[in-house]
């Protein structure tokens, strides 16, 4: 998967949560406001539906008292009196609730203004009727209440009464309405976003299998990856492996085919040497054929050199200093023929990790060196140093190789100061080979690791391969080698080594 695809991948799953989360909090803000605007809606319903009752309650009441003040003229008997003035005693406080009730509605606050002084003359007559009966004027009493029933009070009181009625009538039929609207907006508000939801939910699905599945993909194909990679490793190791056997083998055979002529070279400019006597006796002896000087002087040995003039005593010079150019290059090409096969020798050795005491080693090599570092006036000190499990003789080589270019390179009539420090870090032994010498400029510190190549003014002997094969065995022992240095500030090695290598399949490879 690129770069591009996973950033609209995650830009595509923000913008999804974002969207449910925006989906929820309209929900809620609208489940809230409408579920308040039900319970209001639900609250009128119930105040009409409470005023419809209040209203029949008070209709009823005034009817008890009508019905009690008639059985109570009819027999006398004291239940109907008691009756009847409980019914009177409700029926204002229940006009009055009902005016309360109605407070909110001018329709209804007149229909009241109106029911009020009916209901209010129709309690004056119940309050002559009972007062004609405690007089014993029952005639009196009998001919109001057959007035009151055939006259406009009650009509009145039942006018108002129906007006009521059909106002809350009307308002129960409007406010149902609405409040079913409501419940319906409702539905609907919480059946859309729980459908939102549920289409989110399987969008998310959806796209968190896609995701998966690309995941999978990705899995799949880094493991073909790997396996094709490990292949091409194990083929380009096998490869390496054998190149690299192959140089060996040309570097031993090399060598020593080049140990034949050079040995011959060795021998015929020996056996030049041993002519030169000769040659230029027989050119004094020719130069000096018509002169009287003697060809040696009378007191010289038969190894004395004849006395030569003028060109020919140039050419005897130019002779001596041909051979000696001679001599010095076979030297040198001796020592590096010498210096390659050492290195093919110790590209077949194979390591053996043991454990080592790093400390005891380096005062080891310290001790051979006692005498070079003496001569030029060097303090080697050896700081605290972590012990490890590798190859004895490869780490002497290696620390002998540092610690002898440390003597070697130090700067002329200054005293030495070599330090050899270590400390572990996550696995790794880190040590550091310190000198005060003449350093090395920034622009050689890879050129003094490649073959028979040296850095800086060559006023010391060296054939450039000490630092190179140090490279290779600390690569060899799983670790790296890096210099730090400047021109006249002295130089400091350091090496990265495991602190328990194991031989493995290196010993083969290189």
């Amino acid at each position: 998967m690129t770069a591009d695809a996973t950033r609209r991948r995650a830009i595509w799953q923000i913008l999804l949560l974002a969207a449910g989360f925006f989906v929820l909090v309209a929900i809620s803000i609208a489940s809230v406001i409408l579920v308040n605007r039900a319970r209001d809606d639900n609250a009128l319903v119930v105040h009409t539906v409470e005023m419809e009752n209040q209203i029949n309650t008070l209709l009823l009441e005034i009817r008890r008292a009508e019905s009690a003040a008639r059985g109570y003229l009819l027999t006398y008997g004291p239940q109907f009196l008691a009756d009847h003035a409980a019914a009177v005693a409700s029926i204002m406080p229940a006009v009055d609730q009902l005016a309360q009730r109605a407070s909110d509605n001018p329709v209804q606050t007149e229909n009241i203004r109106k029911l009020r002084p009916a209901i209010e003359l129709r309690l004056s007559q119940f309050a002559q009727e009972m007062d004609f009966v405690k007089r014993s004027e029952q005639g009196k009493a009998a001919e109001l209440v057959r007035e009151a029933g055939s006259g406009d009070t009650g009509a009145s009181i039942r006018d108002a009464a129906t007006a009521m009625l059909a106002e809350e009538t009307r308002l129960l039929a409007l406010r149902t309405a609405k409040a079913d609207r409501t419940q319906v907006l409702a539905s609907s508000v919480t059946i859309a976003g729980s459908s939102c939801v549920i289409a989110l939910a399987g969008l998310s699905i959806f796209l968190v299998r896609r995701s998966a599945r690309a995941r999978d993909e990705a899995e799949a194909q880094l493991r073909d990856s790997n396996l094709n990679l490990e292949t091409i490793v194990q083929e380009r190791t096998a490869d390496l492996r054998e190149a690299n056997e192959e140089i060996q083998r040309f570097a031993y055979i090399v060598s020593h085919d080049l140990r034949s002529p050079l040995v011959n070279i060795m021998g015929f400019t020996s056996e030049l040497e041993e002519l030169r006597g000769d040659i230029f006796k027989r050119i004094a002896t020719l130069g000096h054929a018509s002169s009287s000087a003697p060809l040696v002087p009378d007191n010289a040995t038969d190894d004395a050199e004849p006395v030569l003039e003028g060109a020919d005593k140039q050419l005897s010079q130019d002779f001596t200093e041909a051979l000696g150019f001679i001599k010095s290059s076979i030297a040198k090409m001796d020592r590096l023929i010498s210096a390659i096969l050492n290195l093919t020798r110790e590209g077949r050795r194979e390591f053996q990790p043991v454990q080592i005491d790093t400390r005891e080693l380096i005062e080891g090599i310290v001790s051979t060196v006692a005498h070079q570092a003496a001569e030029a006036d060097a303090q080697i000190r050896i700081e605290p140093l972590p012990d490890i499990v590798s190859d004895r003789l490869a780490l002497e080589q290696i620390f002998s190789n540092l610690i002898d270019n440390a003597l070697k390179y130090l700067k002329p009539g200054m005293p030495g100061n070599i330090s050899v420090r270590g400390r572990t870090k996550l696995g790794f032994a880190i040590f550091e080979v310190s000198d005060n010498g003449r350093g090395i400029d920034p622009r050689d510190h890879q050129r003094i690791f490649e073959l028979f190549r040296r850095a800086g003014p060559q006023d010391r002997p060296g054939q450039g391969i000490g630092l190179a094969h140090v490279r290779t065995l600390v690569r060899r022992l799983g670790g790296t080698m890096t210099v730090a240095s400047e021109l006249h500030n002295g130089s400091t090695f350091t090496i990265t080594l495991p602190l328990k290598w194991a031989a493995t399949n290196r010993n083969r490879e290189s």
